[in-house]
């Protein structure tokens, strides 16, 4: 157990220090963009694509995040008043709803970067298997993280909570 936390732990580092990295590439390039257009008179014709990329990299790698750090916003009026057996039925089968949701990310997401492979984006004349791969990988991601979740889960101890 102590290694899947370890591997989640390093995995969820590694996805803060890319969004750092993709959040700052993207405001430098809408930055450099806004300049361009308006001061000088003259548009980088790829900077709103690649800035929409950046978008939605940082949109599923920053749920992988809010999902490890319990961010995500949550209604738990009825699970509060469970105790003992009935919040750890409800905990596991929260955690297995997620990895299944996020096994079908993996799956359909693979397919569909698959699907696009061959097809290149306009401006930047990227593979479009690029943009889409994060599907799959955030996927894989937030998997790790519900699996390491959901054994935390099982073993624990009645009381622990």
């Amino acid at each position: 157990m102590k290694i899947l936390e370890r591997l989640s732990y390093a995995v969820n580092r590694g996805v803060e220090m890319a969004l750092f990295g993709l959040g700052f590439g993207m405001a430098v390039i809408v930055a450099v963009q806004v300049f361009f257009r308006y001061v000088l008179n003259h548009s980088i014709f790829w900077s709103e694509e690649l800035a929409r990329f950046l978008l939605v990299w940082l949109t599923f790698l920053g749920a992988s995040v809010a999902y490890y750090r319990r961010g995500h916003a949550s209604i738990d009026v009825i699970f509060a008043r469970l105790t003992g057996p009935g919040r750890k039925a409800a905990a596991l089968t929260v955690h297995l709803i997620c990895l299944a949701f996020f096994l079908i990310l993996v799956i359909y997401g693979w397919s569909f970067a698959h699907f696009v492979r061959l097809q290149i984006s306009p401006a930047l004349s990227l593979p479009k298997w690029i943009p889409h791969g994060i599907l799959p990988l955030s996927g894989a991601i937030l998997a790790l993280h519900a699996v390491t979740r959901l054994i935390g889960e099982l073993a624990e101890k009645p009381g622990d909570h």
